[in-house]
């Protein structure tokens, strides 16, 4: 059950706020629709219901507000917009990194695949999927960790009619085993045909909220549907006998063979068409578009046809459109130990018709706090998602699902290999440059650089196809996530270096022989080296690109080191001073070389020698950097 109380936003300058002390409930087993315009305020709702947008009020799903549930993903599903993941990745691919982050099993996306009807289209690319395909797997992705809401805006909106019958047949069955649904349309005949209950929203305010036999009745126009070859002199007629009998009759002529004829019943039609021989091939009752939104005592009713069932429909809807529900608390009606009923109502118009003393009755059965201040509800902070729960396992999955990782590693492998090539046909370059493939005019050797690439592209993918934030508004900023894009940055990095430097070798010794092949003595330093150089560019891309939220900023910050940084250091440590820093990398280096237990100098020495070097030194300084600012904007929100 979602109840939400009191939703308003935030004013816009010298607008009116979006939302305007919006209150209504959405009750399990039910399907409740938020009807209203383009601008009505529908998204901005719900918006406001997911924490995802700054304001006032609260809402309650099933007696907790959102921030107050463990895992909200199990708890509340989302479909806001399209689906946003990467193009290139498979729509099995998609669902099963969402498994990880929403902590279910990856088998759950197949059996999802099979209830949303895209089990042949599993292997499908997300940019090469129709609009409804798109609907169908956000549905899916709401879908994934079976919860018990759906909170959908425009689920069918773009959607072919047997594409809208099967969404809204879903929803159905949803509701029907127990759950709560909640959608937005801005089709009234849609609210109709799929919803128990209609909620209606114009201009931010709440004008109506009624059972959909009642909005049918009061907010929907009947209509006589016609179909026919000869449509045109058909409602030429209609609208003649209208005049002659001085009848309100409207007769829309929806394309060359279709008429809709309001105020009017299928028997008048029928007649007219049979007394003028004109063949009709469809002719049935339906209902059309909203009619104007006045109090219903403004519609002329035909005599003798008022009741005192209609009479009420007109007080309910007169105080609908008269009267902005500013408190909604309705106690379920199955739950003999819920609540009473509370309604508070604020007239919109001054109550000036003979009959309005019903209404005054019920605004004075309960009164307006005494204090405005007081009953203002609590403001709405935007609060950051607790997925993914598995972040090692999301992160994998999701650097296998695209193919922009193993086209980076071709490449690098590539690139070094023909440099290493032409570097030992020039000659006077030494060996262990020569394996790296890294020239004097090069900032960084291309492993380096494909290390940072690939580092750049964990967070620069998650912010360009945000596929974590589509029930939470934004890519989580948790630890647990950052120490997985790490591990996994440093892992590629590694694998990386170690392939870079298998082909550049395998190749020299195809080329030239195994005289520019032969092992060091001083290997161990080397690896070290150039392992901690490599991993050192893929960490500054992860943090610069978490950091900035773009891939591009992280390849920058990886170049930015030897080319900005470097040059920094050496004159902040060599440049004239009283006392300067020169020599500093041989006394690190002599820090490293004394004797330590078990000959663990060996092993500092390849990490010391790294440190020592300009380029060592200034990445240490960025990736320190880097990381500051990144626990900074992690923890601004937590604070504030």
């Amino acid at each position: 059950m979602i109840q939400a109380i009191g939703l308003t936003s935030n004013p816009r300058q010298e607008l009116p706020p979006a939302v305007d002390d919006v209150s209504f409930e959405a009750r399990t087993g039910r399907v409740t629709a938020l009807l209203g315009a383009e601008a009505a305020g529908k998204t901005t709702a719900l918006r406001l219901m997911l924490e995802l947008q700054q304001g006032r009020g609260i809402t309650y799903f099933r007696g907790r507000p959102l921030h107050r549930i463990a895992h909200p993903s199990r708890e509340v599903g989302v479909l806001l917009g399209e689906v946003r993941g990467h193009p290139a990745r498979s729509v099995r691919g998609h669902l099963r990194m969402l498994c990880a982050a929403a902590g279910v099993p990856a088998q759950r996306a197949d059996d999802v695949l099979e209830v949303i009807g895209l089990v042949s289209l599993r292997d499908q690319r997300l940019g090469a999927l129709s609009r409804g395909m798109d609907r169908r797997l956000g549905l899916g992705c709401a879908l994934l960790a079976d919860p018990h809401t759906l909170v959908l805006d425009g689920p069918a909106h773009g959607l072919s009619t047997r594409e809208g019958a099967w969404l809204h047949g879903v929803l159905r069955a949803h509701a029907r085993q127990g759950g709560t649904v909640l959608f937005t349309t801005d089709d009234p005949k849609e609210a109709a045909r799929t919803a128990d209950r209609v909620v209606t929203l114009e201009a931010g305010r709440l004008v109506a909220d009624q059972e959909v036999a009642d909005f049918a009745r009061t907010r929907l126009r009947p209509r006589v549907a016609v179909q026919s070859p000869h449509a045109a002199r058909l409602g030429a007629l209609l609208a003649k006998e209208a005049r002659a009998g001085r009848r309100s009759v409207e007769v829309v002529n929806e394309d060359g063979s279709r008429l809709s004829v309001y105020g009017s019943s299928c028997a008048d039609v029928g007649e007219t068409a049979y007394r003028h021989g004109i063949l009709v091939h469809q002719l049935a009752d339906e209902i059309g578009d909203a009619g104007p939104s006045l109090p219903t005592e403004a519609r002329a009713d035909p005599p003798g046809n008022q009741s005192d069932s209609r009479t009420d429909s007109r007080i309910d809807d007169r105080i609908d459109s008269r009267f902005h529900v500013s408190r909604l608390h309705v106690a379920a009606d199955d739950d003999p130990a819920a609540a009473p009923t509370e309604i508070l109502l604020t007239p919109l118009v001054p109550l000036e018709d003979a009959d309005d003393a019903d209404h005054a009755h019920v605004v004075a059965a309960s009164p307006a706090p005494q204090d405005p201040v007081s009953s203002l509800p609590p403001p709405i902070t935007v609060r950051h998602g607790r997925s993914p729960l598995r972040p090692l396992r999301y992160e994998l999955r999701r650097v296998a699902g695209v193919g922009s990782g193993y086209l980076t590693v071709a490449a690098v492998l590539a690139v070094s290999a023909l440099i290493a090539v032409f570097l030992a046909r020039a000659g006077h370059t030494p060996q262990a440059r020569l394996i790296a493939a890294w020239p004097e005019e090069l900032p960084l050797p291309p492993a380096a650089l494909g290390a940072g690439l690939l580092g750049a592209l964990a967070f620069g993918d998650e912010f360009r196809h945000p596929a974590l934030a589509a029930d939470r508004g934004t890519v989580p900023r948790r630890l647990g996530l950052l120490g997985a894009k790490l591990f996994v940055a440093a892992a590629m990095a590694l694998l990386l270096c170690l392939l870079a430097v298998a082909s550049d070798a395998a190749l020299l010794h195809l080329v030239y022989g195994e005289e520019l092949t032969k092992v060091p003595a001083d290997w161990l330093s080397l690896n070290a080296s150039w392992v901690a150089l490599v991993t050192g560019c893929a960490w500054a891309g992860v943090l610069a690109a978490g950091v900035f939220r773009s891939t591009t900023a992280g390849l920058a910050a990886v170049l930015a080191v030897p080319i900005v940084v470097v040059p920094l250091v050496q004159k902040a440590l060599e440049g004239p001073s009283v006392r300067s820093a020169a020599g500093l990398p041989a006394r690190l280096r002599d820090l490293a070389l004394v004797q330590w237990p078990f000959g663990a100098e060996r092993y500092l020495a390849g990490g010391v020698r790294m440190i020592a070097q300009p380029v060592g030194g200034a990445l240490m300084l960025s990736l320190t950097a880097l990381l500051c600012a990144y626990l900074l904007t992690a923890m601004r929100s937590r604070v504030r």
